[in-house]
């Protein structure tokens, strides 16, 4: 199915576009802005918002209408390969299938201090309501906190014979998102042989969940995720045999 953006009206081709300039905020500076916004298929364009952001920067946001259509067809996306199951059915096939609890470790790695991410899912007060994967009876859970080294994550998922290993990024500045996932996917393939690595899963809002193969990983988890999903993965990935 072909597509246009909406705006005002159906398939009119409006859209809205915010950017910062290194520029201060002027007449040549609102006028750079549009010329920008032309540029990259904006016709007509109109700047509807611009504030200068400290000394020689300048927000803006613009809108105006493309020509660019969308194709459905297309579009390629992770879909849910794996049934989303109840709190009760995780721990029921976790128990049946290993016989023990699984055991996940969690951890902000390099210089990143975001743990709302990583808690929201491994916490036991969760998020949207669920609650995290701490109040599951058959999961050992261990949250190494922000700003973890990877050495000390392998070491600590060495330790707590850790079945999967979740890695939430939030910082990336640089792509160090990126770069911070593959020398942990790394660090694994160089500490454990294939057969005793853990699961290796990352999160953040900014990873494309398409890169799961070019990071190292076995599986993404991009904005929006909760806790009864990466426990179902768990249980699809683990349990049922599909690692």
């Amino acid at each position: 199915m072909i597509i246009r953006p909406y705006g005002d009206t159906t398939g009119d081709g409006m859209v809205q576009l915010s950017f910062t300039l290194p520029i201060p905020h002027d007449k040549r500076a609102e006028g750079a802005a549009l010329q920008l916004a032309n540029r990259m298929g904006m016709d007509p364009a109109m700047l509807v918002h611009a504030k200068q952001m400290g000394d020689g920067y300048t927000f803006f946001v613009v809108y105006g209408k493309v020509t660019h259509l969308v194709d459905t067809d297309q579009v390629q996306v992770v879909e849910r390969d794996f049934p989303l199951l109840s709190a009760k059915e995780v721990n029921a096939a976790v128990k049946r299938g290993l016989r023990r609890r699984l055991s996940v470790v969690g951890a902000c790695i390099g210089t990143d201090a975001h743990t709302v991410g990583i808690d929201a899912i491994l916490n036991l007060k969760g998020i949207a309501g669920e609650k995290g994967l701490e109040s599951y009876p058959e999961l050992a859970v261990t949250n190494m906190g922000a700003q973890v080294s990877v050495p000390d994550l392998v070491e600590t998922a060495r330790e707590r014979k850790a079945d999967a290993v979740l890695v939430s990024q939030v910082v990336t500045q640089r792509d160090a998102h990126l770069h911070n996932t593959r020398a942990m996917s790394a660090a694994f393939r160089e500490a454990l042989p294939a057969g005793k690595r853990p699961l290796l899963i990352v999160g953040g809002p900014r990873f494309d969940e398409l890169m799961a193969a070019d990071l190292g990983v076995d599986r993404i988890f991009s904005r929006g995720t909760t806790p009864r999903e990466v426990a179902s993965y768990l249980v699809h990935a683990l349990v049922g045999g599909s690692k």
